[in-house]
């Protein structure tokens, strides 16, 4: 009787034996060993740089510990009820989300029109793209020392100099009013990142084929409607990158307003972290400071969160 092929099995048929499967198992197992393996390091590092400071912050937090002696009491919820009846500690935080807030809407206005004009040809393009990166270049610190002189309220300072001079203007008190030192400190911000994330979006212009915007100008689309059909929709991943990182530097900003305005007048000017190094570090009062540091760290990842779910819906719904 003749046997047919189908009556054989089918890892007969193939010519494959029982045992052959099993090297192929092994060395995918071994690949994954292998690729874990190198996660390992930066797993160790995560733990020990974050997660055991982060469990320590909070334990902290619920102490009186204050560095100087090693025994500490545990005290419930104090550190935390304090923060919250605190004026400077409110008036920290507020400005702090009004800065973040403020110089994330208005850079970015700014940045994505920069980036369109730079991203034209005209004669010393790649000076003029130079002198707005510039701003970028410096510390906040060092930038907050030099405005200090131009934004001077004495007849001094150079805008109150040329005020005077051109309009017979008197001193103007940018830095000890309350509310021209907090629009100062924006102001000062904003300079300083717009040039810096108009070359962000201006590298992401570079990358659109000019096709494009050819066949929209063939079927007779406007500069504005070129703008908001073709620009904006591309622009949006780096719109995600881009107010990601400005409400990162706007929250832990420091340095600026400590320079510029010393946190006054008052504590207008004041920052969750200079509330944080004054109390926590410069008054020795490590439990309140560690109480402080939660609930900004609660703060920071529940703003980023809807930072991010808000830019990624408008990234679906540009596509």
């Amino acid at each position: 009787m003749a046997i047919q092929t189908s009556d054989l099995p089918t890892r007969a048929r193939a010519g494959t034996a029982p045992g052959e499967a099993r090297p192929g198992r092994r060395r995918r197992l071994r690949e994954q060993l292998t690729t874990q393996a190198f996660l390992v390091p930066i797993a160790v590092v995560l733990v020990v740089l974050f997660l055991v400071p982060l469990a320590e912050s909070v334990y902290y937090s619920f102490t009186d510990y204050s560095g100087s002696s090693p025994t500490r009491h545990l005290v419930g919820l104090r550190n935390y009820r304090q923060i919250f009846t605190d004026p400077s500690v409110l008036t920290g935080l507020g400005f702090t989300l009004l800065y973040a807030v403020a110089t994330t809407l208005v850079v970015t206005v700014l940045a994505i029109p920069l980036a369109v004009i730079l991203n034209r040809r005209f004669p010393g393009r790649s000076l003029v793209r130079a002198a707005f990166f510039f701003p970028a270049v410096p510390s906040m610190a060092i930038l907050g020392l030099v405005w200090t002189f131009v934004l001077s309220p004495l007849s001094s300072g150079v805008i109150n100099s040329v005020l005077g001079s051109l309009f017979g203007v008197g001193p103007v008190p940018w830095l000890s009013d309350n509310t021209l030192a907090k629009v100062s400190v924006i102001v000062v911000g904003v300079w300083a990142q717009t040039g810096w994330h108009a070359v962000l979006y201006l590298a992401y212009l570079q990358s659109v084929p000019r096709d494009y915007y050819e066949a929209a100008t063939i079927d007779g689309a406007t500069p504005r409607q070129q703008f908001f059909r073709i620009t904006l929709p591309l622009l949006a991943p780096a719109m995600t990158v881009s107010q990601f990182l400005l409400l990162i530097n706007g929250l832990r900003v420091y340095d600026l307003p400590f320079t510029l305005t010393g946190g006054g007048p008052g504590y207008d000017t004041y920052t969750i972290t200079q509330v944080l190094v004054q109390r926590g570090i410069a008054e020795g009062d490590y439990g309140l400071g560690a109480a402080l540091g939660v609930i900004f760290l609660i703060a920071v990842a529940a703003v980023l969160s809807l930072q991010l779910s808000v830019t990624r819906r408008l990234e679906r719904r540009f596509r």
